[in-house]
């Protein structure tokens, strides 16, 4: 059987078994397996465990359950809540600064936990019902939210870069700082749009009020003291000095990736310890077992990933479709509209972990050869993936907005996250045409290769 034919048959097989229902892991896991009983010598049925091992025997990877512990640890503590507050207390004179606090909130919270789920849900607890409060309509409220978490995935420490350093063979320091100038571009993007939202819904309900409606909420005035703002600077500083200490140690060359994890790791548990009095067993009990329970799905995926990644390379599945996309002659930038396009539906239905694994074998030596830098295409290739835990009908921040506020009608909060949408498409062709947004900091902090 040519491996055209194999290929073909290999994704039909895996699309059955993935909308069979069957957990992500277990669906790649079996077709993976099945292909290695039908089309592989039977001596390689004896070694799967040793290639599952083997693929895994990764320095990098060992990182992952430690910033899952580190953000565990930041995100079931009140630090999200207490961060958003003296961000808001500080931005609250800004125009649609509400808005805008929720969006920094995200960022930095982001930054420290390097979960997007763990953000939404850490920021829009408290977030969406200030907001919600303050007059803003809640489909923008919950469209911020979701939108500012799947920053968790572009700022580092970020699992889904460490997923696709490992994936891609690059430098994980220099892809971390790669996401920092398009972080800060989505950011800006984002507090913009909050801007011109609320200055829209301002005006609407001034407009209501001069007409003899109901005075909204909008048009209240908040005030605090300079004594109010600097009071809530020392719960928030702490979590502040371990980000930069994290990305000094990291970028300084003082630690490895999997070192600054579990400092990072340890100095969070610390500081919960001091700030918030968390360190009872029964107090900690339930971050460490949330990072058991996570660790152990997300690796198990990533094994899983990688073994369905190997008997694709074996059988010259990835190769020969490689070959294929490289033969089809197609311009540098058509083939990067397409595979992103093929990100974007993947995205539909498949996680980001699953989709670096699966798809990197296949789409980053046509890349290579077309002459793209394979760091600034993880910085793109991960924005387009933060577009899919947006857009419906599968985005995961949608349902953990739902999960935060479920009177929020579902049509509501999609229909919230479509301007973000388009911002971030925004970013990816801003991306495209000025690349130095996302390799200025490498090349400056690093150096040029």
């Amino acid at each position: 059987m040519s491996p055209l034919t194999l290929g073909v048959l290999y994704g039909i097989v895996t699309l059955i078994v993935m909308f069979s229902g069957m957990p992500i892991a277990f669906a790649l896991g079996v077709v993976a397996t099945g292909f290695m009983y039908f089309f592989m010598p039977a001596a390689s049925l004896d070694t799967i465990t040793q290639n599952v091992y083997e693929e895994m025997a990764s320095i990098t990877l060992l990182s992952i359950p430690l910033f899952i512990l580190k953000g565990a640890a930041i995100g079931k503590s009140p630090a999200g809540r207490d961060l958003y507050s003296a961000i808001h207390a500080w931005l609250h004179k800004v125009p649609g600064g509400l808005g805008i606090a929720n969006v920094f909130a995200c960022a930095m919270f982001a930054a420290m936990a390097g979960s997007s789920p763990a953000t939404c849900s850490a920021i829009g607890s408290a977030g969406i019902p200030e907001m919600r409060r303050r007059g803003y309509s809640p489909g923008f409220a919950a469209g911020i939210i979701a939108a500012g978490g799947t920053l968790g995935i572009l700022l580092p420490p970020s699992i889904t870069m460490i997923l696709y350093a490992v994936a891609a063979e690059q430098s994980l320091g220099r892809l971390f700082l790669a996401g920092i100038g398009p972080g800060i571009l989505l950011v800006i993007l984002f507090s913009g749009y909050a801007v011109y939202r609320a200055r829209r819904e301002y005006a609407v309900a001034y407009q209501a009020y001069q007409q003899g409606g109901v005075k909204s909420a909008y048009l209240e005035e908040e005030h605090f003291t300079l004594a109010q703002k600097v009071e809530m600077l020392p719960r928030v500083l702490p979590f502040v000095i371990l980000l930069i200490g994290v990305m000094v140690a990291l970028y300084g060359g003082y630690a490895t990736p999997s070192e600054t994890a579990g400092l990072g790791a340890l100095l969070a548990m610390v500081l919960i310890a001091i700030v918030y009095g968390v360190w009872r067993p029964k107090d900690i009990s339930p971050f460490i077992t949330s990072t058991i329970k996570e660790s152990t799905m997300l690796l198990f995926i990533i094994g899983m990933s990688l073994l369905y990644s190997y008997v694709m390379s074996y059988l010259h599945i990835s190769q020969s479709a490689a070959q294929w996309v490289v033969d089809l002659h197609l311009s540098k930038w058509m083939l990067l509209t397409v595979i992103l396009l093929m990100v974007v539906v993947f995205g539909f239905f498949l996680p980001p972990v699953s989709i670096i694994l699966m798809m990197c074998p296949i789409i980053l030596p046509p890349l290579k050869v077309a002459g793209f830098d394979l760091i600034w295409f993880g910085v793109v290739m991960t924005i387009v993936m933060e577009m899919g835990l947006i857009h419906p009908p599968v985005g995961l921040n949608i349902f953990v907005i739902k999960n935060i506020a479920p009177d929020i009608p579902l049509k509501d909060i999609v229909w919230g996250v479509m301007p973000f949408l388009l911002l971030m498409l925004v970013a990816v062709i801003l991306l495209c045409v000025f690349p130095h947004i996302a390799t200025a900091f490498p090349d400056a902090l690093m150096g040029a290769k």
